[in-house]
């Protein structure tokens, strides 16, 4: 990656598949991360870049691979492999982190008590959900676009985080009943993340821009 392509990805700003990183607090944090991009689609992680986008490098580029590879092998089940590259802007150490979408998902995060939990990545976030809905193909947009409903949730999702089948229904004007059946339908179909942990059941755009 040459400088002026990390330049551009920091001028994208946080995003579905895109995380900055100051340094790894732990471990146990950035598995989150890892295995929500893993189970979602896919995703770059930038260690060494300010929530603000400014470059500010590591101060040791072997403690946070060591971190990394902590997650990857131990904390995240199955196992994920990633790779990384080591970039050197103005003398600063910064760490690309890249994570494909995984064909084994769902991975689960083990948490300091021994928990396994799911992550999945919605918006620039990454949430935990206790299922994960699989779909063998992607939804193809572009035909889900010629229902006017379905582009309403897609401008919806745009702008918001997620959506729940009470706002949905209100959005279409149709039954709250009705309204989670469609969304139930489009998880299926591979267009949207179904968050349910905490309740209410909430909605995402999981289809990377």
């Amino acid at each position: 990656m040459t400088r002026n392509d990390l330049d551009d990805l920091i001028a994208q700003g946080e995003n579905t598949r895109l995380e900055f990183k100051r340094s790894l607090s732990s471990a146990y944090r950035i598995a989150r991360t890892l295995a929500a991009f893993a189970n979602t689609s896919g995703g770059v992680i930038l260690i060494g870049i300010a929530d603000s986008g400014k470059i500010v490098g590591v101060p040791s580029e072997s403690r946070e691979i060591y971190k990394l590879e902590d997650a990857t092998d131990k904390l995240v089940d199955p196992a994920l492999t990633i790779s990384y590259e080591v970039l050197t802007p103005d003398g600063r150490t910064v760490l690309v982190v890249r994570v494909n979408e995984s064909e084994e998902k769902p991975h689960y995060v083990i948490d300091e008590a021994g928990k396994r939990t799911i992550y999945v990545r919605a918006k620039d976030k990454s949430m935990p959900t206790n299922k994960l809905i699989i779909t063998k193909e992607t939804a193809n947009v572009h035909e889900l676009l010629k229902s006017p409903t379905t582009r309403t949730l897609i401008q919806h999702l745009r702008k918001n985080e997620y959506v729940t089948a009470e706002k949905f229904a209100k959005l279409i004007n149709i039954s709250e009943y009705r309204a989670g059946k469609l969304l139930r339908e489009l998880t299926g179909q591979g267009l949207l993340l179904m968050i349910d942990k905490p309740r209410p059941v909430r909605y995402a755009l999981k289809l990377a821009e």
